[in-house]
């Protein structure tokens, strides 16, 4: 029964993935697919309706909307500028500065928006002119571009994190944001030690360009744009308010920041909110089918299954997880993250804390897997996104992606196999007991 459903359950979904099904879709009528061999048409109804509106009757969900307009705001307000300024100016002396500032831009963007799909856009739309007038390979700085967003989705406060939170039941949403921090740092570093040694290689140079304004100047501007980080966390950490309310201070700080630079208008605006209620409609969506799936799997036994395999491969933690990682890789090329979130959660959650890995570190390995996946084809979105924003074409990018993604490969094993890294800031702030394995 369990092999019939996991054929039917995940055969029927990827038929209906190639055939160009909306995700949604597909998970929702693959799980009734698979309900139908084993219950009744109208029980199974009645549940399906039920987990529907459990999947979605959360305060926590609120927060996706609203970090999702935070990030919308910081892109078209005048902060993802102020911040590629800062970073310019701290890498200015490193060969290939460009290049530099992307990756170390795009950190300090994710910091402040927590999307890797804004991220991407936002410096993209800035820095690719500024590339391209010094002579840069526009190919080039795409890749750059595309393989350093997914800090966003690491380095809090991060949507990702808090929907893996809510799918795993509850995982302290501080704990991850915590542990996103180094996690994220390592991945940028990973990136940028790559881009210039390329750099190098292609003969870039440091920076010649004279900034208008003095140094203190730069950091008096950027300044009010990274303070959003620590009324976010700061706020959180200290119990002052939840996630969900975090998402609100920070919409109504960047707007208020916005507003003062001067950078936005009502219809603008307006614009914005559009754009957020249909992702988070979308989001919301998938939410909902994907609870159905997770009850179906339940049903079905599956996810015991999938642990009783990988145990009989082998009782060893660490060949266990190189299997996942590997697993997870290859679904990140076809799966957007968040159905891979709602789908691989439930199946993998349980394996990982039977061989003592703490939900928390669990979850920063999946996200950064799935934020990597965002960078290669045929699904990856930041690499559609940078490569629509720099006008090159996928083949010309791949190049310069390859060598990237492996310094990727090499953060996400440090992650994986050294649980302190992840750990130790969530340790320090007395949020998990240890920052080894359990």
């Amino acid at each position: 029964m369990v092999v019939q459903a996991t054929l039917s359950l995940f055969g029927s979904f990827f038929v209906m993935l190639l055939a160009g099904v909306p995700i949604s879709a597909g998970i929702g009528i693959a799980s009734v697919i698979t309900a139908l061999f084993s219950m009744p048409a109208d029980i199974f109804a009645l549940i399906a309706a039920q987990r529907c509106f459990s999947g979605l009757d959360s305060f926590s969900l609120l927060a996706l909307p609203f970090f999702t307009l935070g990030g919308n705001i910081m892109n078209k307000g005048g902060i993802a500028r102020r911040l590629i300024r800062l970073a310019r100016l701290l890498v200015g002396k490193i060969p290939g500065y460009l290049a530099a500032t992307n990756v170390l831009a795009n950190m300090f963007f994710g910091a402040v928006s927590g999307s890797s799909v804004a991220a991407t856009s936002a410096m993209g739309s800035i820095l690719s002119p500024l590339e391209a007038e010094e002579g840069y390979d526009p190919n080039f700085s795409a890749a750059v571009n595309i393989c350093s967003a997914p800090t966003g989705i690491l380095i809090p406060p991060s949507g990702p994190l808090i929907l893996y939170s809510i799918t795993a039941g509850g995982v302290s949403v501080a704990a991850l944001f915590m542990g996103g921090y180094l996690t994220g740092i390592l991945l940028g570093l990973c990136v940028a030690a790559l881009t210039i040694y390329l750099a190098v290689k292609k003969g870039y140079k440091a920076s010649t360009v004279k900034e208008d304004a003095s140094a203190l100047r730069v950091w008096i501007d950027a300044v009010p744009s990274l303070l959003a980080v620590i009324i976010v966390m700061g706020g959180i950490l200290g119990g002052f308010f939840t996630a969900t309310e975090a998402g609100v201070v920070m919409c109504l700080y960047c707007l208020l920041l916005a507003v003062v630079y001067r950078e936005i208008s009502f219809e603008t605006f307006y614009n914005m909110l559009a754009d957020t209620m249909k992702s988070s409609a979308t989001i919301l969506f998938l939410i909902a089918a994907s609870s159905i799936m997770s009850y179906v799997m339940s049903y079905s036994g599956i996810p015991a299954a999938i642990s009783e395999g990988l145990m009989s491969i082998s009782s060893n933690r660490y060949v266990i997880l190189l299997i996942m990682n590997v697993f997870l890789l290859i679904m990140g090329c076809f799966l957007d993250l968040t159905p891979a979130v709602l789908i691989f959660t439930p199946i993998f959650l349980p394996i990982a804390t039977s061989i003592g890995m703490s939900p928390v570190h669990f979850g920063l390995m999946l996200i950064t897997n799935l934020g990597i996946g965002s960078v290669t084809p045929p699904v990856g979105s930041c690499l559609f996104v940078g490569c629509g924003v720099a006008k090159v074409k996928i083949e010309g990018v791949t190049k310069y992606i390859i060598p990237l993604f492996v310094g990727m490969v090499v953060a996400l094993l440090l992650i994986t196999f050294i649980p302190a890294i992840p750990m130790i800031v969530p340790y320090l702030c007395g949020l998990v007991d240890t920052f080894w394995w359990a």
